[in-house]
């Protein structure tokens, strides 16, 4: 049976101790209702494969056309406090200068 990785540092070496999951490289224990709930949360990663979570900051990592606009999103722009969604476009956020926008995760990395 394959265990959940640590919520905490991501290690693939958790083990079960009772009704908890522990993580031998953090001490991290967690217990088995909390890791069947993050299965049901949101995954989203970055074009490295970081997992992104709300609140985090990124930078985006290609020039981007704005929809309905002629001005572009510069490489190395930094996009603080993200909000993950459901969807194609699954970061909302607020681009300083540009206002309320919607962001692919593979065109940004993690800051």
């Amino acid at each position: 049976m394959a265990y959940p990785n640590c919520p905490n540092c991501h290690s693939e070496y958790t083990y079960e101790d009772g009704t908890n999951f522990v993580c031998p490289e953090c001490a991290h224990e967690w217990s088995k209702d909390t890791a069947e709930q993050e299965l049901d949360a949101l995954i989203v990663k970055d074009a490295n494969g970081n997992l992104l979570a709300d609140g985090d900051s990124v930078t985006i990592i290609k020039d981007l056309k704005v929809k309905g606009s002629s001005s572009t999103l510069k490489i190395g722009t930094k996009v603080k406090s993200i909000r993950l969604v459901e969807g194609d476009h699954n970061i909302d956020c607020k681009i300083d200068g540009f206002g309320a926008m919607k962001l692919k995760s593979e065109f940004v990395k993690k800051a």
